[in-house]
């Protein structure tokens, strides 16, 4: 089996158990075991995530995988601790996890010779899938975020939504690099990258098995919303219309409908936002 990598960052604001469980869930839990571990520490953190880092870096939380920390002296912000992380990873196959996140066992062995491809099967750029929300591990069923999966059913989706579960995909190094890497764009980084990958010609691909336990707390869907959210969104939708991936009335129409979204009430957010998704409860 192809080598592959875990790209897997940590800020201030996480917590110290949560990072914990999502490294094992890549690591000691996983069928197919990665090849290395990239954590990239955006800024200074607190004692509990450092002794989490050293019980990585000694291999006692992951299960002996190899594990490299990339230290960023302040916060940067996801899109530049992205960036650093890319560059230390030695493989060219790379997994996105977060550090709240639990990647299902099977995740990687499902999803690595997808992207390896085949004597069948045409090697991919970039494979997600879908998530499962979760608010404890005590009752872990929750909303399913399924995506399309064929490459043109995404692309169409993409005019509209995000088409990819950011802590869910698997890409090639040289298809992210195509793309132009990750930039700074606060909160969409990850849907910025996605369309320039179409735009690249990438070959995309989503499951619609879950592979990933998505944790959503009280705040979840506050954060969703609310000044900052809105400028992101109408920075998003004019780099579209900029690089030609959409009109300027479908512009128009996003920042209407989505920034819309951004300003409802929180207590309205929640039922619009599976509205919108179109996620299913798994009970």
């Amino acid at each position: 089996m192809t080598a592959f990598s875990v790209l897997l960052p940590v800020y201030a604001g996480d917590d110290p158990a949560f990072f914990a469980r999502a490294l094992r869930s890549v690591s000691t839990e996983q069928t197919l075991r990665p090849d290395e571990i990239v954590i990239v520490r955006d800024g200074e953190v607190s004692d509990g995530i450092e002794a989490v880092l050293d019980a990585a870096i000694d291999g006692s939380a992951v299960g002996g995988v190899p594990v490299t920390v990339v230290r960023i002296g302040h916060n940067r912000g996801l899109a530049a601790a992205l960036v650093e992380g890319l560059k230390a990873c030695r493989y060219e196959i790379v997994a996105r996890a977060d550090a709240d996140d639990i990647s299902l066992p099977r995740r990687f062995a499902t999803q690595i010779p997808l992207v390896v491809g085949g004597d069948d099967e045409e090697p991919l750029d970039l494979l997600g899938a879908a998530i499962q929300e979760f608010e404890s591990e005590a009752r872990p069923a929750g909303l399913v975020r399924e995506l399309p999966a064929e490459p043109e059913r995404i692309r169409r989706m993409a005019r509209f939504r995000d088409p990819f579960n950011h802590p869910t995909v698997v890409y090639r190094k040289a298809a992210v690099a195509r793309a132009g890497g990750y930039q700074p764009l606060s909160k969409m980084e990850d849907y910025w990258l996605f369309v320039r990958m179409l735009q690249t010609g990438s070959r995309v691909a989503n499951l619609a098995e879950p592979l990933v336990l998505y944790r959503v707390g009280a705040g979840a869907y506050q954060r969703r919303g609310g000044g900052e959210m809105l400028r992101s969104e109408i920075a998003l939708q004019r780099a579209f219309v900029a690089s030609g991936f959409i009109s300027r009335g479908q512009g128009l129409r996003n920042i209407v409908v989505r920034g819309g979204y951004r300003l409802v009430p929180t207590g309205v957010r929640r039922p619009v936002y599976r509205l919108m998704v179109g996620g299913r409860d798994d009970d």
